[in-house]
């Protein structure tokens, strides 16, 4: 294949070539689980509570996320919900692989804002396994917001049930920075 100058285009990454070419074989590996946010989630409701949060009014939980780029190294904000269980705290990504995990998992770092304050984290990404009864959690409290993700898991599904759905649902655990 050939780019629009006409020589091969062998400096695009093999996923992108692939899609080029549309290789079905790729684009089934290339399926990772994500819903992007509605044009009303995206800008209304996201805006106005990172607007509270930034204001220092936490809306159930929320906190502005603030994670460098991977790739451009600047500093990205969004709003997510901060869930404290048995003692820890957590992030979970209801909606799937979102930039913001793509962008932590890279930096390791980030910032949780709520108003004036900054506190500065490292995450941990949870196993399958680890993510139950945090799922648990999180469905419980804010299953209203954003159950519809969670393909009819609800907090009163089996582990078995929670752990079938966890592989979709990136979460970290919120450490100090050492």
């Amino acid at each position: 294949m050939r780019n629009r100058s006409g020589s091969p285009s062998r400096d695009k990454p093999p996923v992108a070539r692939a899609l080029l070419a549309g290789s079905p074989a790729t684009l089934a590996s290339v399926s990772d689980y994500y819903r992007p946010p509605g044009w009303f989630t995206r800008n209304v409701f996201n805006k106005l509570v990172a607007l509270l949060t930034r204001q220092g009014i936490s809306v159930l939980g929320s906190r502005v996320l603030a994670v460098k780029g991977r790739t451009s190294g600047e500093w990205r904000t969004t709003p997510v919900n901060l869930l404290t269980h048995d003692g820890h705290r957590y992030l979970v990504a209801p909606r799937g692989e979102a930039q913001w995990v793509r962008n932590l998992r890279v930096a390791g770092a980030g910032e949780l804002r709520l108003g004036r304050g900054t506190e500065s984290f490292r995450g941990r990404e949870l196993s399958d396994d680890e993510k139950v009864p945090v799922l648990r959690a999180y469905l419980k409290r804010w299953k209203a917001e954003v159950g519809i993700f969670f393909e009819g898991t609800g907090p009163d599904s089996s582990d078995d049930q929670i752990r079938a759905i966890a592989p979709k649902h990136p979460a970290f655990e919120v450490l100090p920075v050492d």
